[in-house]
């Protein structure tokens, strides 16, 4: 194991001991569905950034990772909308969420290849995190499972259209455009951290 893959997960599990920023993902969904579920994480910028730049990475990655990379996020984010409908609190959920933003950030720019039950572990717990903001609102909702299956959606196109564009990167030739945006995504998490 190396020495960066033991580092990343206590960065994270250190930042995830910040103070919560004001609640970003609070802002109900009463009353929702299916397609409310499908637009929740098109309307949060974080969520949004975060779920491409996993697509991403697992593009960079290759092999196995195209698929076991978004599909560990999403096994995160179902569990941990489970934990927040059930009321199971999380310390620090939007600290979390940016935190997976500077993290998934970096390792696109430095294009850092982790071993890839390291990687799936750890795209895991941002999935959590994210998936924990989702399920708070859900007993709110009329149709949880619908709102679920929505955000659920929506996560995994995201995550495909991340992979589409590190592939097409790759393709053409063009290492440099995803370690740029991979830069730009941890400028963001970073930026929304110290505002927070």
């Amino acid at each position: 194991m190396t020495r960066l893959s033991l580092v990343i997960p206590s960065a994270v599990l250190a930042l995830s001991a910040l103070p919560d920023p004001a609640a970003a993902h609070t802002f109900g969904a009463a009353g929702a569905g299916l397609a409310e579920g499908f637009f929740h994480p098109l309307g949060g910028w974080d969520h949004l950034l975060a779920m491409l730049a996993v697509g991403v990475w697992a593009s960079q990655l290759g092999g196995r990772a195209v698929c076991a990379a978004p599909a560990s996020f999403v096994g995160g984010l179902l569990l941990g909308a489970v934990l927040g409908m059930a009321g199971v609190e999380l310390v620090a959920v939007e600290a979390g969420i940016l935190a997976s933003l500077v993290i998934v950030g970096l390792l696109i720019a430095l294009a850092v290849r982790l071993p890839l039950p390291a990687g799936l572990g750890l795209v895991a717990l941002f999935g959590l995190v994210h998936g924990h903001a989702h399920g708070t609102e859900l007993p709110q909702t009329a149709a949880p499972a619908l709102y679920a299956l929505g955000f659920v959606t929506a996560s995994t196109l995201l995550h495909l259209v991340g992979v589409a564009i590190g592939t097409a990167a790759g393709r053409y030739a063009l290492p440099l455009l995803p370690r740029l945006g991979g830069g730009a995504v941890a400028a963001a998490g970073l930026v929304g951290l110290l505002l927070g």
